[in-house]
């Protein structure tokens, strides 16, 4: 069975080994003995994802990829600024609360990118998934997140090879401002007042 998984599939196979062995040196260092018991685990563990998550013929676009380590480099700094800058510049706004935004990806390893990329963008945390609708927590409510959203939308999508449908075609009855792909919350009132 295991080595049907390698020999059907030789790159994902080389390349998950490669992601374990990356693992191994983080966690471990460039130490060779450390291989004695690090190699059967790599192998192991490669031979295992093999057998629990089978490849798909679904590949990334490799000029995608180039354009996308920048872009989540780039957004990854300018998050990690904003959220200090929050913390240590007392006027700077802070108003947190919940957003949800439609999601028009389809493939599951497209949406799983997606949602674990919402957290790098300035002031943004992906809280839940429910169907097409990710609940997203902002530092402030009354920025414009949905830009920022699309953007990394359309990267995951390139980075997939996936078309995205247009925002305007799809219905959102429950949204209060549908053209930008975001249903906002209810309004909340004080207790005693409606």
């Amino acid at each position: 069975m295991y080595r049907h998984s390698v020999s059907a599939h030789p790159w994902a196979a080389l390349s998950r080994a490669g992601g374990f062995a990356l693992v191994w040196v983080v966690l471990v260092g460039p130490d060779l003995v450390s291989w004695i018991i690090g190699g059967p685990f790599v192998i192991a563990a490669t031979l295992a994802s093999l057998r629990l998550s089978e490849p798909r013929d679904r590949t990334l676009s490799l000029p995608s990829l180039v354009g996308f380590v920048p872009y989540f480099l780039w957004e990854s700094l300018r998050g990690g600024l904003d959220v200090a800058a929050r913390v240590l510049i007392p006027r700077m706004r802070v108003d947190p609360g919940n957003r949800t935004y439609r999601l028009r990806l389809r493939s599951p390893e497209a949406r799983l990118v997606f949602i674990d990329s919402i957290s790098l963008l300035p002031g943004t945390l992906s809280a839940d998934l429910r169907g097409d609708l990710v609940t997203v927590h902002a530092l402030d409510v009354r920025t414009d997140v949905v830009e920022g959203l699309r953007v990394l939308e359309r990267r995951v999508a390139a980075l997939f090879g996936e078309s995205l449908e247009p925002v305007g075609d799809r219905t959102t009855a429950e949204s209060s401002t549908p053209a930008r792909g975001l249903v906002s919350d209810p309004p909340t009132h004080p207790e005693g007042r409606q």
